[in-house]
């Protein structure tokens, strides 16, 4: 059910991260950021101008849950 509620809410409304949220919210440095994102384990921003990038929410709050399960999978080992 509460899946169900976060998809709808998601399809709702998009908002989009700078780079201080995103960090923030994910407890990393910028360098483990940028780490992340070469090597593919990490949404890629998308560009907003020259010189602006931001991040897609659900995209990162995606990525906050799948290392939140990863976690917990380890814990019975």
């Amino acid at each position: 059910m509460a899946d169900i509620i976060r998809e709808a809410i998601e399809r709702e409304q998009q908002r989009l991260l700078r780079r201080p949220d995103v960090l923030h919210r994910c407890g990393i440095s910028n360098s483990t950021l940028h780490r992340l994102i070469n090597a593919g384990d990490f949404p890629a921003p998308i560009q907003l101008s020259p010189r602006a990038v931001a991040w897609i929410e659900s995209e990162i709050n995606e990525w906050i849950e799948q290392r939140i399960e990863a976690s917990r999978a380890g814990e019975g080992q």
